[in-house]
């Protein structure tokens, strides 16, 4: 059955839940290729993903900057950095419509 391309925002706060995310969104995009898969990341879990590389989950991996403000370090390409505090923008994706799973 054909279904709309699903989007999926995978919340990381913890190093844990950040691994979590990021091994759900490979396998997410390996059996719905289309679906539209962020991982956002905030508090203990942007130093995670500063420190650990996951070239094929960077680019999808969005940090928040109220975060990186406070642990003092700036993003390294290709991971990306929110517009807004992580709490407003997973808000926002979710009243846009896309499905929220804390990781």
């Amino acid at each position: 059955m054909e279904h709309p391309p699903l989007k999926v925002i995978l919340h990381a706060p913890t190093p844990a839940a950040l691994e979590r995310a990021r091994n759900n969104a490979a396998n997410l995009r390996r059996a719905d290729p289309q679906a539209d898969v962020r991982v956002i990341v905030n508090a203990q879990a942007v130093a995670a993903a500063l420190d650990v590389v996951r070239a094929d989950q960077d680019p999808i991996t969005w940090l928040c900057p109220n975060t990186l403000t406070r642990i003092g370090r700036p993003a390294r390409e290709p991971l990306q950095v929110l517009d807004k505090p992580a709490v407003l923008e997973l808000a926002l994706l979710q009243q846009a419509g896309w499905v929220y799973i804390r990781a």
